[in-house]
């Protein structure tokens, strides 16, 4: 056995090593699915550091969840970091399993970043006597270097001390802290001084000593990159307190605690069979005892919190409960019903938790046969009214909007709701993750919850939940009001160190969910039979193309299989191939057949055929199925935490997406009508998203135009071409709509080209003639992307961020994706602040005034109401005037109204 060294200290950078092997090892998964290559990888590197280095003391250490001291000092601090992936996340609990089953002293410290505990555990053991070696990748801990502390990198072998430092970074360990206050962090998201690079940063550190030293010459620096320190100069201190790691914590931990302990086998051979670790398997059955083999496949239940769920099935623990919930700062609540249709869901049992890991289920409507006595759902739900219908409760839950609408089922007004779990998430990142609380848990709390397939099962074996035994029921249930409690623990803070985040979620995000519950059980009435009607008709039209398409392809082919359109469009008439799909086969897809259609008649064949037969599909044949039987209406459910940017969507049905450009869209529309002795009135703000551009930009041109309220397409037409406005042609008025609109989203000159019918060069030359007049556009683009590159988010004019994960990516496409999405997303997010903003205000004025009138849809920059015919005149000028003021830009919101006794008609 090779001798311990004494009086050394090793102290692992776990957090940086999990992201490595994650990242840089191949991809390991179980036979069951489940991601184990990040795992393999940091064990195999704690055996490889305690076999080469046998010291006497060894810990990893990893970073904490939730924010740390460098989040409240810095909002923004390592804010572009990508979230932690789901395959990652899922790994984290068993790598701390082993880790603990191996004997290593493992350390988090809540609120306290890794390097900190490293800091100081390394200069605590330091002063004690021990040489200290920091296992790491990360080139911060470069600053900590002395003659008791070297840092190695297990992954590369290499080994630095202080004259390694030197020759790594030109500057000795005493000045890390200036050199990296210089350069910044780009991974951390730690400002440096723009244009100082490694080179520039040391040149300065040897001719003036020290940042201090920069700083007191800074005015002797030329040039631009003089200006550049100069112009940052205020933040350089903030900086420089951001990338010094702290080594004088207190953390209550005794250097005799990092003494690795005995390995616990069993455990371990527990884990080893779970993940699949034949190997290490093979290696723990040859040095383990005979008394601690286990029978193959002996699985044992891994330690895991304890959690204090309840279930109720009396009146005096319920009475309990509700006064605890009462006293309580806020509590979370959640409710288990018979399905997800919220019109005609009745609740099962209600859970509710105010203190983590503590949490109960009140089983009220299970009904299946020897189903346990419970409390009377009439009886309970009249007892928690008053807690649940008092505004000075707050309340918080996960899409409580879904709850609110089934207690109004039982009679029941929620008030006071005041997080939302779900809606935390998607407004601290909207695309890191799916926000539904599985994953969610997965995420932030590494932990697999019980799914409902868990307790319902799944497929054409799924019950019903009044079906699941109450034993079943009850931990699924109180878990879930147990997670919401803890991801809320972990969102808010976060949330609360970003002003803007704050207001966007007090101000928007939660005022309008009982907005939107209300629009959705109002619903809108429909006139099935026009939808018929509709129906028969495009049935007759898609017989029509079909025969067209098999003239042309001289035989009868499925229109609906990609397979047979592939064979018939490129092998057997040997049209060119437009684009490709990723395994190389010719694409069928819609762009591909679009580009083909300009020159073909059957690409064009084929995608009329699609566009009618999904309407019928999608409108005609569905919506009337979708009519309630108890309302006589269809009842959607609109989504706030699916679009990255922001905006609503719709769904079951999918209101949004119904076309207003074609004939039959527009017909569709006409079937959404207005009851008897009343209309549909349609706000739609006009040009919603050109008059951000204008705000954003700051072009004086394109300001000017919409404060006289010019013809903004006419105008830039005027512009580009250098014409009076009166002479310009319907042509040029085109050219310029095309121009104004595709620039918004990013349009190439080659996109310009294709949809105007012009020559590639044609349309550069417009975008270079619009850029030369409108200059203030052309800079808020390169701006906008600069600040993307440097932050990985951008942001609408109310704070929402939309981060930018692939704007550094090696991937062209991907890139120049994001660099388009930068440009759009704070115009696009910016109108979904906008009418959300109108909505909650619109919404309040008919909750108090009762004017006659109901809000029954959104969609896009489009509020859509029931008036009746008497206040159709006061309704209108109130919705005109409240909608134009929910935003203070700097040009002004112009709505347009429409009336009619249809949609169609309203628009």
């Amino acid at each position: 056995m090779t001798e311990i060294k004494k009086n050394t200290t090793v102290l692992v950078d776990g957090s940086s090593y999990l992201y490595r092997a994650f990242h840089a090892l191949p991809e390991l998964t179980t036979s069951a699915g489940q991601p184990t290559g990040a795992i393999h990888g940091v064990i195999s590197m704690l055996k490889k550091l305690q076999m080469e280095l046998h010291c006497e003391l060894f810990a990893v250490v990893f970073d904490p969840r939730g924010p740390t001291a460098r989040d409240g000092w810095y909002p923004a601090y390592k804010a572009n970091r990508p979230s932690m992936p789901n395959e990652l996340a899922s790994q984290v609990p068993l790598l701390f399993e082993i880790i603990d089953a191996l004997g290593i002293p493992r350390i988090v410290r809540d609120g306290i970043e890794a390097d900190d505990v490293i800091g100081t555990l390394a200069r605590l053991a330091a002063r004690a006597g021990y040489q200290v070696i920091i296992s790491t990748g990360d080139k911060d801990f470069a600053q900590l270097v002395d003659p008791q502390i070297t840092l190695v990198n297990t992954m590369d072998n290499t080994r630095l001390d202080s004259d390694g430092v030197l020759a790594k970074f030109g500057v000795p360990p005493s000045r890390i802290v200036d050199y990296l206050t210089l350069v910044g962090d780009t991974v951390d998201n730690v400002p440096g001084v723009p244009k100082v690079g490694p080179k520039t940063a040391v040149k300065w550190l040897q001719e003036y000593g020290s940042l201090d030293g920069v700083i007191e010459n800074a005015g002797a620096i030329k040039g631009a990159v003089g200006d550049s320190l100069r112009a940052t100069m205020p933040q350089l201190a903030l900086s420089r307190r951001l990338v010094t790691i702290m080594d004088d914590l207190t953390l209550g931990i005794e250097l005799h605690s990092l003494a690795p302990r005995e390995p616990m086998p069993a455990e371990l051979r527990e884990l080893f069979q779970r993940l699949e670790f034949k190997t290490w398997l093979k290696q723990l059955a040859q040095h383990a005892p005979a008394s601690e083999v286990t029978p193959a496949g002996e699985v044992t239940s891994a330690a895991s919190v304890e959690l204090q769920y309840e279930t109720i099935f009396t009146f005096e623990a319920l009475t309990a409960w509700i006064a605890r919930l009462r006293s309580a700062p806020f509590f979370a609540f959640d409710t288990e019903t018979t399905g997800l249709n919220y019109i005609d869901a009745r609740i099962v049992g209600v859970s509710f938790a105010c203190e983590p890991n503590v949490a109960a289920y009140v089983p009220l409507a299970h009904d299946y046969l020897g189903a346990p006595a419970q409390l009377s759902r009439e009886t309970v739900l009249e007892l928690l009214k008053p807690l649940l219908e008092d505004p000075a409760v707050a309340k918080l839950g996960h899409n409580l909007k879904y709850d609110q609408s089934v207690l109004m089922n039982h009679g029941i007004q929620l008030r006071g709701i005041r997080y939302d779990t779900m809606l935390e998430s998607y407004v601290l990142n909207s695309t890191a993750s799916r926000h539904d609380l599985d994953s969610l848990a997965l995420k932030f709390l590494a932990h697999k919850t019980l799914h409902f397939e868990d307790v319902a099962g799944k497929g054409a074996h799924r019950i019903t939940f009044n079906q699941v035994p109450v034993e079943r029921a009850a931990p699924y249930a109180a878990q879930d009001a147990n997670v919401c409690l803890k991801l809320h623990a972990a969102f808010w803070p976060r949330i609360q160190s970003t002003p803007a985040l704050n207001s966007l979620f007090d101000e928007i995000e939660i005022p309008l969910v009982p907005v939107l519950s209300r629009i959705e059980r109002r619903g809108v009435l429909i006139d099935t039979a026009m939808l018929a009607a509709q129906s028969g008709e495009l049935a007759t039209k898609i017989g029509a193309l079909e025969r067209a398409a098999f003239n042309e392809a001289g035989s009868e082919f499925n229109l609906g299989s990609p397979k047979q359109i592939q064979e018939i469009l490129f092998e057997r008439l040997g049209l060119p191939v437009a684009s490709k799909t990723p395994t190389g086969q010719p694409s069928t897809a819609e762009p591909a057949l679009q580009e083909l259609a300009e020159t073909y008649a059957l690409p064009r064949l084929i995608l009329e055929h699609r566009a009618l037969t999904k309407l019928k599909s999608t409108y005609t044949d569905k919506l009337p199925l979708e009519v309630n039987a108890a309302t006589g209406r269809i009842h959607t459910s609109y989504h706030q935490a699916v679009a990255a940017t922001g905006r609503l969507s719709s769904a079951e049905p999918n209101l949004q997406n119904i076309p207003v450009r074609t004939r039959e869209g527009r017909r569709i529309r006409q079937a959404f009508i207005a009851p008897q002795g009343s209309v549909l009135l349609a706000a739609d703000y006009s040009q919603i998203e050109l008059r951000i551009m204008a705000h954003l930009s700051h072009d004086e041109r394109l300001l000017a135009a919409f404060a006289n309220g010019a013809d903004i397409h006419r105008a830039t037409a005027a512009e580009v071409f250098g014409l009076a406005l009166d002479t310009v042609s319907d042509e040029q008025r085109r050219a310029a709509k095309a121009i104004n609109f595709g620039l918004i989203y990013g349009m190439s000159a080659f996109g310009l080209a294709r949809q105007l019918g012009i020559e590639r060069g044609a349309a550069q030359a417009y975008v270079d003639l619009y850029f030369t007049r409108y200059p203030g556009v052309k800079r808020y683009m390169e701006e906008t992307r600069v600040r993307a590159r440097e932050q990985g988010y951008v942001e609408t004019v109310f704070g929402r961020r939309l981060y930018l994960p692939d704007i550094e990516s090696r991937n062209v496409q991907r890139r120049q994706y994001a660099e388009r999405t930068a440009i759009n997303a704070p115009m696009q997010g910016t109108a979904a602040d906008i009418i959300k903003r109108a909505m909650i205000t619109v919404d309040h004025w008919l909750e108090r005034e009762h004017p006659g009138a109901t809000l029954i849809m959104q969609v896009h920059d489009e509020l859509v109401f029931e008036v009746v015919t008497s206040a159709v005149e006061e309704v209108t000028a109130q919705v005109r005037i409240l909608m134009s003021q929910a935003a203070d830009l700097a040009v002004p919101l112009v709505v347009d109204v429409g009336i009619g006794q249809n949609w169609d008609q309203a628009h």
